[in-house]
């Protein structure tokens, strides 16, 4: 028995050993589990973080394409913008199989539109109107009273000859000499425009004018200009150049009220808004624009307040065609979308969603601005209620399409934005439509938009205006000139007019 307890005893020890050395493995790998687990802790947490982070970069991602994307075509860039990255010039002999990877490159500079060659020759066509005088019109002309005539000869004076004409401008400085005699009473009566000792006649402030406003010149390139022509023996100055300016700003001030009044009491009226540089900051200038006049009103923002300063825009109260401006809505009697804006829209959503629904919805409305003017060419002035039903039901249904294909769309941007679009197009059903409803509604709002190119072509050239003074001053000047131009009228003589005491708007 003593010898099976000593073994028993010494079996014990071994066991109690064994046990000891099993806690410390149990202790040691206990450690190391909680060591796994803190690691594992701090990766989850990482890991957390990174998959928050890649969704902000994808995200990001998604945003920066949708930028560099953007064109002309598709968002309010200019034209210009399109010369992204490098210009791509094919010379392989499979051009069309190119075409694709071009315009993503960008387009070559100055190719700004859309058309497509039709390998015709260059120059006018067979069947174009040429514009060429012929000695027939010269000598009409001269008959007339509209060429002067003066003759010059070359050889003998004797027997046949033929005729050639050489037509020119006569250019040259006449210093017109003004004699004021005293009155009965032996005081000179001197009238206002002749309180200088010397001054400047209606024909240079009309080219001064016409440069400044036409011609969107700089003040001291028009001095140059005048100074050159006169053979240097004028020099003009810069401040006499802002003088002249000034003074036909003046001018046309009464006939841009009449301009006013006629875009008052139109029924429909194109408006929008660019902005400009003001003494560094930035401030806007609208139009308002009809098929016969135009004019301009300089804002330092964009604001329904600021518009209300503006009367012509509170007191409207026909139907305004707009860029989608909600401000807008809360002047004129009733509102029109421009759907050439919105195409863009729509055609940036087809290339980020790759849904069908807005390439539909563009097609559609061009098919029913043709279907319009088709109608106007025959002489009908509105739609038939069952075709204006019809149309209606078929808008309906591609935004229902929309919707549909909207559950599918990926990329959190495009979804936002899309929805964001059925649901305008949802609410501004009847402004995106009026134009079916009322021929007099133009489809688009380009009209205004190409009367706001003059001012940015003028900033383009003097990089802002300084003060609101001038920003006025032009803004009246260019109401003037264009609604004389889109009158058919001569600028030059209307310009010329005005410096004579005559009035031009009827």
């Amino acid at each position: 028995m003593e010898t099976i307890n000593t073994q028993n005893q010494k079996k014990l020890k071994e066991a109690d050993a064994d046990i000891s050395s099993m806690r410390r493995t149990i202790a040691k790998q206990e450690a190391e589990i909680e060591a796994l687990n803190e690691t594992v802790t701090a990766l989850r947490s990482e890991n957390t973080k990174l998959v928050q982070e890649n969704r902000l970069l994808r995200d990001d991602n998604e945003r920066m394409k949708r930028i560099l994307n953007n064109n002309s075509h598709n968002s309010s860039l200019s034209p210009s913008t399109d010369q992204k990255k490098s210009s791509a010039i094919d010379t392989s002999d499979h051009k069309e199989d190119n075409e694709g990877d071009m315009e993503k490159q960008g387009k070559p500079a100055n190719t700004y539109n859309g058309r497509k060659s039709t390998k015709n020759k260059k120059g006018g066509q067979a069947g174009h109107h040429g514009t060429t005088l012929t000695k027939k019109t010269v000598e009409e002309k001269i008959q007339e009273g509209k060429f002067a005539h003066q003759v010059k000869t070359i050889g003998q004076e004797s027997g046949d000859y033929i005729v050639r004409y050489v037509l020119d401008l006569s250019i040259g400085v006449t210093a017109t000499e003004i004699r004021i005699y005293a009155d009965e009473n032996g005081k000179f009566q001197i009238p206002k425009e002749y309180a200088a000792e010397v001054t400047y006649g209606s024909n240079i402030r009309a080219v001064t004018s016409m440069l400044y406003s036409e011609g969107v010149m700089s003040n001291d390139r028009i001095c140059a200009f005048i100074n050159s022509i006169s053979g240097d023996s004028l020099s003009i100055s810069e401040g006499c150049i802002y003088s002249i300016c000034k003074q036909f700003s003046g001018l046309c001030g009464p006939e841009v009220e009449k301009i006013s009044e006629d875009i008052r009491n139109s029924d429909v009226v194109c408006t929008d808004a660019t902005t400009m540089s003001l003494d560094g900051n930035q401030a806007y200038i609208r139009n308002m624009s009809t098929a016969s006049s135009v004019v301009y009103m300089p804002m330092l923002s964009k604001t329904i307040e600021t518009m209300k300063e503006w009367p012509l825009l509170a007191d409207f109260a026909g139907i305004l065609e707009h860029d989608h401006e909600t401000g807008m809505y809360h002047f004129g009697t009733g509102h029109a979308e421009c759907n050439v804006h919105l195409a863009r829209y729509l055609l940036k959503n087809t290339e980020e969603t790759g849904n069908r629904w807005s390439h539909d919805l563009t097609m559609y409305f061009n098919g029913l601005n043709h279907h319009r003017k088709m109608q106007i060419e025959k002489g009908h002035v509105c739609f038939t209620e069952e075709q204006l039903k019809r149309y209606s039901d078929r808008y309906d249904e591609i935004l229902q399409k929309g919707w549909e294909e909207h559950k599918q769309t990926k990329g959190r941007y495009a979804r936002e934005e899309e929805k964001k679009l059925l649901n305008r197009l949802k609410k501004y059903k009847k402004n995106h439509l009026l134009f079916l409803y009322n021929f007099k509604v133009p489809f688009s709002d380009n009209m205004s938009e190409r009367d706001l190119r003059k001012c940015k072509n003028r900033q383009k050239m003097s990089g802002g205006f300084r003060k609101m003074d001038g920003m006025k001053m032009y803004c009246t000047i260019m109401g003037y000139i264009e609604t004389v131009k889109r009158r058919g009228l001569n600028i030059y003589q209307s310009i010329s007019a005005l410096f004579e005491g005559r009035s031009v708007i009827g």
